[in-house]
């Protein structure tokens, strides 16, 4: 089974309550077995616009990546998300060589 991942874009408005999305989302992520790959650090935007901080987080399969952010966890920590960050995210399946 292939495994997923959430590939998120974020323009950061509040650094201070950003870290109570972080904390709060962090069950979520144990829950469904995520594994960050990228989280924020520098980046170069080669075609399009950048956001300020890029996040590539990988899960087991597809549908743990979806149950994860249709949790009751998740949707908690995007409440908050929503009133300090703007953002673009996809989940996307891998591919399995």
């Amino acid at each position: 089974m292939p495994k997923a991942y959430w590939i998120a874009h974020v323009d950061v408005r509040d650094p201070e309550r950003y870290k109570d999305y972080v904390a709060t989302a962090k069950p979520a992520f144990e829950r469904f077995g995520a594994k960050f790959l990228a989280r924020g650090g520098p980046y170069e935007a080669m075609e399009g616009t950048g956001r300020g901080r890029n996040v590539v987080i990988e899960f087991p399969s597809f549908e743990a990546a979806k149950n994860c952010y249709a949790s009751p966890e998740y949707q908690a920590a995007k409440a908050i998300r929503l009133t300090v960050a703007d953002a673009e995210m996809t989940i996307v399946e891998g591919f399995d060589c």
